[in-house]
C-alpha cells in the first residue's frame, strides 16, 4: 500500500473546537447540532488595530479582482481570508478548470486582470492548458493559481503605490454599526495559528477547526489573534477642489455565502425562489429555503504504473448508492472508457507524452497525470432539506445563537460540511475500486486501481488530507436588491433577463395560469412591450427580444449557461435511491451574454458596502450562471472602480441609481471609467436594437 491516507482507513481526529470538547467519529449524525443553541461571546480586547480604506472580506476570485484594482488605484486595503490562498474557485476550492463561454473565450473579451491570470497561466506553463482537460481551454494546479495571484497584487501595489494588508487564515466574527444603521463602523475579525506543539494548519479538515476558528478564545488546536478593522481616513492626494467623503472606508462582502450580509443584517435570499412570471421554471409556489446548488470538495489523483490498494474506508457503505457515471453516452463503449472520460474531464497536469489514443477529443490518461474531480454524481453533495441544509436560514441561525453579539460561527452546518468530506473520499475509493453504479448500472463499472490519492501539504491541494482546504459553493446567500422602478420589492437579476430558454414551450403554457403566462411573455417583449397591452391581445402572439435584459447602470459583464447542479430530494442526500429534487432542472440550458448592474451589488439599508461574488441580487435560477471564474473577477473590479469613484466624488453608490430610469451623469463616467481601464461593461455589438445574438450561445 503507497501513501496510505488516513482518511481512508480511521476517523477523523478528534475535535478541537474547544478545550474538552468530545471527539464525534465519522458516521455519527449530528444533522441538528448545527442548529442547536450556542453560548455567545464578549468581544475581548482587539490584539490589532488595522486601518483601512477598503476592507475586503473574503479572497477568492472577486475579493482578489476587487483589491487588484484597488491597489492599482493607490489604495490601502485590507483583505481577509478564511483559507491562507487568494483565488477561492481556482485554488483553495481546487476548481482550475475555468468556466467560460465559448464566444467570450474567442474574443478574450475579459476584464484586464483575468487576462493577465489567464496569459500568466500560459506564460508558467509554456500552454494555457497544461492538463488538456476537455472541459476548458485552461485546466492547470491550484498551487499554481494562488502563486500568479499573489505576484499580480504585489505588482498592482508596487504599480499603484496602494498598500495591501493581507490576513490569510482570517474570519470575521462581528461588526459594529452606526447609530442608524446605515454604515459599518468597525468589523471585529478572528485570525488563527497552530497551538504551539501542534501540526501546521491545513493538516486538519475544515469540519475539524472550522467553529473553532469563529470562537475568540485560544483553544487546544488553534492560537487566536483579535483584530479590530476600522477606517483609515480619506486622503485624496492629487483630487483637486474634493469634496469631502460621506463615508470613512468600504466594506466589500466577497465571502463564499454571504457571512457579511447576515451580520450586517441586510435583507437576502436562499435557496428556490417561488415560481413567477420572472422565475417561470421555478418547480416551487413558496420560497423553499434548504434547496440549494450542491457544493464539492475537489481532490486531485495521479495516474500510476503500477495498481495501488486502498483499505475500504469505515463510511464507503453509506455513500456507496450514490456514485455513478451519470448517463449513458454513445462515445463510451466500455466501463474503461467512463474512467478515461471522468479523469480527463479536468485533468490538471497531463505528465505523458502525447499519446494517439483518445478520448472525447484529448488524450486518453497516462502515467503521471494528475485529474482534479469535480462530478455531479460523484463528490458533490448535494443536500436540501431542513435536517441537513449546508447554509443556515435565518430561522435557524437565531435558534443556534448565533444571531446573538458574539455567537457568529459561520453560518454553516458542520456536520454536513463533514459529510461532505466522506463523500469525497468516498467518491475516490469508488473510482478506483467500486463496481455499483447508480444511474446507468452496474455493468458500466469496473475497479480502476492505477491511481494515487494525492495528500500531504505539498500535494495540489495543499492539505494533509487531499482535500481542497474550502469546499467549492455553487449558491449563496443573495441579497435582495434596493425597490426601485420596476423592482418595487427589491432589485433581483431573474432567469428570464438572459436566458435562451424557449419560454413559449409546452411546459409553460400547461403550468402558469393564464395571467402568469401572460405576464411572463409581456417581460419578454421588449421594444414591442407597448403591443402587449392592446385589448385581446394574445400571448403567443407578442414579439419576444431574442437577446438579454440590458441595463443602464451596468457596470461589468458575465456569461456562463444556467448550470445546475441541483439538491436531492430526500434526507439524507447519499440515501439509496435517491434523485434530484425535480423541476430545479427545468431553467437549466443555454444565456445570452449578460450584464452585472450596480444595483444588484448594492444592499439595502447599509451605505458603505459593496457585494461582490456569489452573493449579488440574483434569483436561484440566475446565481446558477452567475457564478464562474470571469464573472467573480468581473464583479470585484467592478466593485473596486465603484467605491474608488465614490470616494473621489463624494456619493455614495446608491447616489448613483436612485434615479434610474432617468439620466444618470455621474453614473455614466464611473462606466466610462470602468470601461477606459480595460474592464468592459457589456458585450460588443449587443444593445436592445440588436437581437441577432445567435453567436453568443455559451456552450
Amino acid at each position: 500500500m503507497k501513501r496510505l491516507y488516513r482518511a481512508l482507513t480511521a476517523p477523523l481526529l478528534a475535535s478541537t473546537l474547544v478545550a474538552g470538547a468530545v471527539p464525534f467519529p465519522l458516521g455519527n449524525a449530528r444533522a441538528q447540532e448545527a442548529v442547536s443553541p450556542q453560548v455567545a461571546q464578549s468581544s475581548p480586547t482587539p490584539d490589532h488595530v488595522v486601518e483601512c480604506e477598503l476592507l475586503i472580506v473574503g479572497g477568492g476570485l472577486a475579493g482578489t479582482a476587487a483589491a487588484y484594482e484597488s491597489l492599482l488605484m493607490g489604495h490601502t486595503v485590507c483583505m481577509t481570508e478564511i483559507t491562507d490562498w487568494v483565488g477561492g474557485q481556482i485554488s483553495s476550492q481546487g476548481t482550475t478548470a475555468l468556466d467560460e463561454s465559448r464566444e467570450q473565450r474567442n474574443l478574450l473579451f475579459y476584464s484586464r486582470g483575468y487576462k493577465e491570470l489567464r496569459d500568466r497561466v500560459e506564460q508558467k506553463y509554456g500552454v494555457l492548458n497544461p492538463g488538456e482537460c476537455w472541459v476548458s481551454a485552461s485546466c492547470f494546479l491550484p498551487a499554481d493559481a494562488n502563486a500568479i495571484l499573489m505576484e499580480m497584487l504585489a505588482e498592482a501595489q508596487a504599480e499603484g503605490g496602494g498598500e495591501l494588508k493581507w490576513f490569510p487564515n482570517t474570519v470575521v466574527k462581528d461588526l459594529t454599526m452606526n447609530a442608524d444603521g446605515t454604515h459599518i463602523d468597525q468589523v471585529i475579525a478572528i485570525s488563527h495559528s497552530p497551538a504551539p506543539g501542534t501540526p501546521p494548519l491545513n493538516t486538519d479538515f475544515l469540519s475539524e477547526i472550522i467553529e473553532d476558528a469563529y470562537i475568540y478564545d485560544d483553544s487546544a488546536r488553534l492560537s487566536k489573534q483579535i483584530i479590530q478593522f476600522v477606517p483609515a481616513g480619506i486622503e485624496l492626494e492629487g483630487v483637486e477642489n474634493a469634496a469631502p467623503s460621506k463615508v470613512d472606508w468600504f466594506v466589500i462582502e466577497a465571502t463564499e455565502t454571504g457571512e457579511l450580509i447576515v451580520l450586517a443584517d441586510v435583507p437576502y435570499e436562499l435557496g428556490l425562489d417561488p415560481r413567477s412570471p420572472l422565475n417561470p421554471s421555478s418547480p416551487v409556489l413558496e420560497r423553499d429555503p434548504y434547496c440549494t446548488q450542491g457544493f464539492t470538495y475537489t481532490f486531485a489523483m495521479e495516474r500510476t504504473a503500477e495498481p495501488q490498494t486502498y483499505e475500504v474506508p469505515e463510511f464507503y457503505a453509506t455513500y456507496e448508492p450514490y456514485y455513478s457515471w451519470e448517463k449513458e453516452r454513445d462515445a463510451l463503449k466500455t466501463p474503461q472508457d467512463h474512467f478515461d472520460f471522468v479523469f480527463t474531464y479536468r485533468r490538471l497536469w497531463n505528465a505523458s507524452p502525447r499519446s494517439e489514443a483518445k478520448i472525447f477529443g484529448v488524450p486518453r490518461p497516462g502515467v503521471g497525470d494528475i485529474s482534479m474531480q469535480n462530478w455531479t454524481w460523484g463528490n458533490d453533495y448535494r443536500p436540501g432539506t431542513e435536517l441537513d441544509n449546508l447554509i443556515l436560514t435565518e430561522e435557524q441561525l437565531q435558534a443556534s445563537g448565533q444571531l446573538e453579539p458574539g455567537g457568529w460561527l459561520g453560518g454553516l452546518r458542520t456536520e454536513t460540511l463533514h459529510k461532505g468530506e466522506e463523500n469525497a473520499i468516498g467518491f475516490f475509493y469508488w473510482l478506483t475500486t467500486g463496481t455499483t453504479d447508480s444511474q446507468i448500472g452496474d455493468s458500466w463499472k469496473e475497479p480502476d486501481p492505477y491511481n494515487l490519492y494525492l495528500a500531504g501539504l505539498d500535494s495540489p491541494m495543499g492539505t494533509a488530507h487531499g482535500l481542497s482546504k474550502y469546499p467549492y459553493i455553487r449558491e449563496a446567500r443573495r441579497i435582495i436588491g434596493r425597490p426601485s422602478p420596476g423592482y418595487d420589492t427589491g432589485f433581483m437579476i431573474s432567469e428570464i433577463d438572459f436566458s435562451w430558454n424557449d419560454f413559449g414551450a409546452e411546459f409553460y403554457q400547461e403550468t402558469l395560469d393564464p395571467r402568469t403566462y401572460a405576464s411572463m411573455r409581456r417581460y419578454l417583449a421588449g421594444l414591442t412591450t407597448i403591443d402587449t397591452f392592446m385589448p385581446d391581445a394574445d400571448p403567443n402572439e407578442f414579439h419576444i427580444r431574442g437577446r438579454s435584459r440590458m441595463y443602464p447602470d451596468s457596470v461589468g459583464i458575465a456569461q456562463y449557461a444556467i448550470d445546475f447542479h441541483p439538491c436531492m430530494a430526500e434526507y439524507p442526500a447519499e440515501k439509496p435511491g435517491n434523485i434530484e429534487r425535480p423541476g430545479v432542472r427545468q431553467a437549466h440550458g443555454q444565456a445570452y451574454p449578460a450584464q452585472i448592474p450596480l444595483r444588484a451589488m448594492i444592499p439595502q439599508r447599509v451605505d458603505n458596502m459593496l457585494v461582490a461574488s456569489k452573493s449579488i441580487a440574483t434569483s436561484y435560477s440566475a446565481a446558477a450562471a452567475y457564478r464562474v471564474h470571469s464573472f467573480e473577477w468581473s464583479v470585484g473590479a467592478a466593485a473596486a472602480h465603484t467605491i474608488d469613484f465614490s470616494l473621489r466624488n463624494a456619493v455614495l453608490p446608491y447616489e448613483l441609481v436612485d434615479n434610474i430610469p432617468s439620466y444618470e451623469p455621474l453614473l455614466d463616467q464611473l462606466r466610462m471609467e470602468i470601461y477606459t481601464s480595460g474592464n468592459p461593461v457589456q458585450f460588443p455589438n449587443t444593445s436592445i436594437f440588436n437581437e441577432d445574438w445567435t453567436q453568443w450561445k455559451p456552450w
